[in-house]
């Protein structure tokens, strides 16, 4: 079964023609969900005790099993927050599991650390970060500011004298699922900060939370860098200053939109982001790299090695006596088994250089753009947040949600576009994420005329 023999080869020639079949598509196939019962029809029963051969197996998830899945890059799939990989990402990411890397100790995976870390290096460097900054690539945001938070805390356990009862969060009624589920994992409370009619989370806000709320257990403040909602960017600048005069732990929550770092025309929505102690952004968002890649920051890695090192016997001999470069990244966050997923976006940066990653993430501004003009001179649509990013919220006049619904049923049956309802202040609406840079203004053009 282990062996390289004839069948494996004949399998691997079918596999990368299926590989390049699918990245040389002019016209990515949008595809759609099956239910259970059209699936069991169709795919029948996959696991059996003779197998039924490489061949056969890869047949039946091109003909059935994928077809079933809505491709992700799809210029058209606006929903959530798509992943659209370079090609060059995408290829990479074969050439990773196929070498057989275990990148959880510099002993083991030296090289491959060695590239992750000149990636992250270029996105601490783009925050202003000093250069000691550094983390680790962990699967998506909800590990990534889980770790974070694991890291704040025993820092506080360290610093304060006395501990309190409970120890708490603080962040924005519109921080990511992730913070609240992160909080109720480590049994500590979450502190939600009231915002303006701008969405924004204020160090004064911050401030005026703390002091109702009496809670001498809080030790990181959680602020959002482009909500998913609505793209909103809290003011990093006044909350960092308060919890550096509080002396609370400052993350940063830019899974989807620190990547905006890298577009001079949105850089300075992100002033204040050199004061966090730690953020995370994911390269499978809005910087071009595969599923699943979240980068992990720490302004002093020390905090973080000291709070997530694991301890054993097996493991002295990775754990003492490392050098201060030759880092061991399961000593950064939750997780000591790890696949080398920062490579991709690595070889992706190297192949075509960071002013590439500059044009492509302003392509998607501009489309974004375009959309809210369409729609700000639009008789039947309105606009819900002027956008900060590249996510458009809006209504469709007269909707219900039911209609939502169908208009968006209706798209992905035509192979059209994949754009679901959301809700916001309890109405239900609609937006588009774009991130594919692959998105044009005709793609945006026809999904609003679809609602006009």
């Amino acid at each position: 079964m282990h062996r390289y023999d004839a069948g494996t080869e004949v399998l691997a020639e079918a596999v990368m023609s299926y590989s390049r079949q699918r990245m040389s598509y002019q016209d990515v196939p949008l595809d759609a969900p099956l239910t259970a019962a059209q699936l069991r029809a169709r795919a029948g029963q996959t696991i059996t005790p003779e197998g039924m051969g490489g061949e056969k197996a890869l047949r039946l998830f091109g003909d059935v099993l994928a077809p079933a899945c809505i491709s992700t890059d799809h210029p058209r799939y606006l929903s959530f927050i798509p992943c659209a990989p370079t090609k060059a990402a995408t290829l990479f990411d074969l050439v990773v599991s196929a070498s057989g890397l275990y990148a959880g100790t510099w002993m083991e995976g030296s090289g491959a650390v060695y590239a992750e870390n000149q990636a992250l290096a270029w996105l601490a460097g783009m925050a202003g970060l000093p250069e000691s900054a550094g983390g680790v690539f962990v699967p998506g945001g909800t590990t990534g500011n889980l770790s974070a938070l694991v890291a704040a805390r025993y820092r506080a356990r360290l610093d304060r004298a006395e501990h309190p009862r409970r120890w708490a969060v603080a962040g924005t009624v519109h921080a990511h699922s992730s913070i609240v589920s992160a909080c109720d994992v480590m049994d500590v409370d979450f502190i939600g900060v009231p915002v303006g009619e701008d969405g924004r989370l204020t160090g004064a806000a911050l401030r005026e939370a703390l002091e109702k709320a009496g809670h001498d257990g809080v030790f990181a403040v959680v602020a959002t860098a482009g909500t998913t909602n609505l793209g909103i960017v809290d003011d990093l600048e006044s909350v960092g200053a308060v919890c550096e005069e509080l002396g609370l732990w400052f993350h940063v929550d830019g899974a989807y939109g620190l990547a905006g770092l890298a577009a001079p025309s949105v850089r300075h929505r992100f002033s204040g982001i050199e004061r966090a102690d730690s953020f995370v952004v994911d390269p499978h968002k809005w910087l071009f790299a595969p599923f699943d890649c979240c980068a992990l920051i720490y302004r002093d890695p020390t905090v973080a090695r000291a709070a997530h090192t694991q301890r054993a016997g097996y493991l002295d001999v990775v754990t003492d006596g490392a050098s201060h470069d030759e880092i061991n990244p399961s000593d950064y966050a939750v997780g000591l088994t790890r696949r080398a997923r920062g490579l991709p976006f690595w070889f992706s940066l190297a192949t075509h250089g960071t002013q590439a990653y500059t044009d492509a993430v302003e392509r998607t501004l501009t489309v974004a753009r375009h959309a809210t003009e369409r729609i700000r001179h639009s008789d039947v649509l309105e606009l819900l947040h002027e956008p900060e990013l590249s996510v458009v919220c809006f209504r469709r006049q007269g909707w219900t949600p039911q209609d939502y619904r169908a208009w968006s049923d209706r798209l992905l049956a035509a192979d059209i576009g994949f754009v679901v309802s959301t809700t916001h202040a309890g109405e239900t609406v609609t937006r588009l994420a774009v991130v594919n840079p692959e998105t044009s203004e005709a793609d945006i053009d026809t999904i609003l005329d679809s609602l006009v």
